[in-house]
């Protein structure tokens, strides 16, 4: 049997075929895996770099976290509330009795000082000065013919016809006849003032708040005719807290709202302070003078308002709540630059209730200060104002620098 072999060359030729493709591929592997090595390496350098290079984190702040500082007077108030009760008022009542003829003006209407209300008849008070008149004619008639004796008499005296016991009685004759004169005179008075009492008038001006008589009743002495108030000027008539007492003084500005006007605030002064204490409540009133001019306020209304007890002068006003550090040191937290800055404050007077403080150095109008409490929020911290607290703090910068 012939055996065939292949050539040697041939076989190393097929062999070398079957081996040189994956060593190929490893290669090309591996000098993509070495490569991508290489290039991690270089990148990760300049990474590291950037990390370092890296801006400071900005806080962006709510229109709600900050305030602008505005320059004002502050108050200091004490609330109250109280009845309005007028100044003056008046219930006429009747001097003499007698039937009213007619009324002139009823409740609601306006009425001047003299104007007439009411008549009453007036037959009997006339017949009553009639009589009056005709006794003061009969007592003057009377003096008349003392007066006649009494000069005849002491022609007599004279001549010794008569003596000086009747001359005496001739003159005390006369001195009773003037005397009787003058009473007559003074009933004669009375009766003209009661004739004029049946002409009811208005002590004072004002408005008709009631009407007591119709036409046609009967009026007895002392009996009301009509009630008058005056409106033009009224009086709050408020209770305090007698430990509130001494803040109270003549004079001050009282503001408050009364039910039914709630768009308006209406104004008044102190002008009385009462020097007891009410029963039973320990409270003390205060009065208030308010003026009416318009008549919008009526007698019995009931008012809510308050006292300014202290006013500071105009200067920076700040919440309470931009107050950082303790009472002796105190600092609030303001924007310069786009950095929070601990600014130390000097305080003046404050408001409790509004929740305001008078800042008297340290702090300027327009400032942007923090009023929210931020735990990542600390001196030199980076922040980004809102755009409208933007435009106030440049508007600001552009008014303190023309004042410079």
């Amino acid at each position: 049997m012939k055996l065939e072999t292949l050539p040697p060359s041939q076989h190393a030729t097929r062999s070398s075929r079957r081996w040189r493709k994956p060593v190929a591929i490893l290669v090309v592997l591996a000098a993509a895996g070495g490569g991508w090595s290489v290039m991690q390496n270089k990148a990760a350098p300049p990474a590291t770099a950037a990390a370092k290079d890296k801006a400071p984190e900005v806080l962006e702040l709510a229109g709600t976290d900050i305030t602008a500082v505005d320059a004002r007077a502050l108050d200091v108030k004490l609330p109250l509330s109280g009845s309005l009760a007028p100044l003056s008022s008046a219930t006429i009542k009747s001097k003499v009795s007698g039937v009213v003829e007619a009324t002139t003006v009823q409740e609601g209407m306006s009425v001047t000082a003299g104007q007439v209300l009411a008549r009453i008849d007036q037959a009997d008070l006339r017949a009553r000065l009639q009589q009056q008149q005709a006794a003061l004619d009969e007592a003057q008639a009377k003096l008349s013919l003392a007066s006649k004796n009494e000069n005849n008499s002491q022609a007599l005296l004279k001549q010794k016809f008569i003596s000086q016991t009747a001359y005496d009685a001739t003159q005390n004759s006369v001195d009773l006849a003037r005397a009787n004169v003058k009473s007559a005179a003074a009933m004669v008075e009375i009766a003209r003032i009661a004739l004029n009492d049946g002409v009811i008038r208005a002590p004072i001006s004002g408005v008709i708040s009631k009407r007591h008589v119709q036409a046609g009743e009967k009026l007895a002495p002392d009996m009301p005719v009509f009630s008058i108030v005056n409106l033009s000027e009224l009086t709050l008539e408020a209770q305090v807290p007698a430990a509130e007492i001494p803040r109270v003084k003549i004079g001050q500005e009282v503001k408050f709202k009364v039910d039914g006007f709630q768009g308006r605030d209406f104004a008044g002064k102190v002008s009385r302070i009462n020097p007891a204490t009410e029963a039973g409540s320990r409270a003390m009133l205060v009065y208030i003078a308010v003026r009416n001019e318009d008549s919008a306020l009526r007698a019995g209304m009931f008012a809510k308002g308050s006292i300014v007890t202290d006013r500071s002068a105009v200067a920076p006003i700040i919440p309470l709540t931009a107050l950082r550090g303790d009472q002796n040191q105190p600092v609030v937290y303001q924007i310069v630059a786009g950095k929070v800055v601990a600014q130390p404050v000097k305080l003046g007077l404050r408001n409790e209730d509004e929740g305001l403080v008078e800042v008297r150095a340290g702090l300027q109008a327009g400032a942007n200060v923090i009023v929210a409490r931020l735990d990542a929020v600390k001196p030199g911290t980076q922040v980004k104002l809102p755009a409208a607290a933007q435009d106030s703090s440049r508007q600001a910068s552009a008014a303190a620098g023309q004042k410079g």
